[in-house]
């Protein structure tokens, strides 16, 4: 019963204090906001067992389904009704352990929609499959949160659908103008993206993560999460549940250096 009269506590308390910072129209600035996107590895496809139930933080949230801020928990992803454990929790949580302001949150935006080539990630796009529009829903979504927070970065996984010899040799340019509109739609050319590695368990998908490795040199304050040594979970697709959730601190440590390159500390870090 004392779990749950605290867990209600919080909830009200973060609603008071996002609902004030809306009626003020000032954002918060201790309450910094992460962006999810890419395909279904973001979105998330391990199995939520007992050990990912109950795996959130207090101080972390996420944009839900209703464009409501909730305590954030597997899945935060809604693209499909199997979405479950991506890397964007372990994220946000291990970024909240990072900042040295005890008044920090962190609000994670989720935008992933499985299955969408880098290309349907354009304004005015749609996604035949998923009966998305990527791109645009993802900008509605993010001009919602930042009416109570400060985007602070963006962490990317996709590639899986633009992994075909004709497609590889264009993705870097498609992925370097999408970071472009981010940057331009939140305000901040310095805006730190970090991509993901496409799983090394599948030789096709050898081709993107070569790309992926001229970014940073080709965009500044950018930063690739390595994918090295971790595993699918059966379908030689996506990641299983432990190597999703170790993707995610592998986010953070990679959002933290670039953080540190682009400018003032964020959020007393």
């Amino acid at each position: 019963m004392r779990m749950k009269i605290k867990t209600l506590l919080i909830t009200v308390s973060l609603s008071a204090g996002l609902l004030l910072a809306h009626a003020q129209q000032q954002p918060d600035p201790n309450f910094e906001l992460y962006i999810l996107a890419g395909q279904s590895n973001m979105s998330g496809r391990g199995d939520i067992t007992d050990a990912y139930k109950n795996a959130g933080d207090s101080r972390v949230y996420m944009l839900n389904k209703d464009n409501k801020w909730v305590l954030a928990k597997h899945p935060l992803h809604f693209d499909q009704s199997f979405a479950a454990v991506g890397p964007g929790l372990s994220f946000g949580i291990a970024m909240l352990k990072a900042a040295h302001n005890p008044n920090t949150r962190i609000g994670l935006i989720p935008c992933a929609v499985g299955g969408t080539p880098v290309e349907h990630w354009l304004p005015g796009a749609y996604d035949a499959a998923t009966k998305t529009h990527p791109y645009d829903d993802a900008v509605l979504r993010i001009k919602i949160a930042m009416q109570y927070g400060v985007v602070k970065g963006i962490i990317w996984h996709q590639g899986e659908a633009n992994k075909t010899p004709k497609q590889v040799p264009l993705y870097l340019a498609q992925l370097k103008e999408l970071i472009e509109r981010f940057r331009t739609l939140v305000n901040d050319p310095k805006l730190p993206f970090i991509a993901g590695e496409l799983g090394r368990f599948r030789p096709e998908f050898s081709g993107i993560n070569d790309e992926l490795a001229k970014l940073q040199a080709m965009v500044p304050y950018t930063a690739v999460a390595s994918a090295e040594g971790l595993s699918h979970r059966g379908d030689t697709v996506h990641f299983d549940s432990p190597s999703a959730d170790e993707l995610g601190k592998r986010y953070a440590k990679k959002m933290l250096e670039v953080q540190k390159k682009s400018g003032p500390a964020a959020g007393g870090r």
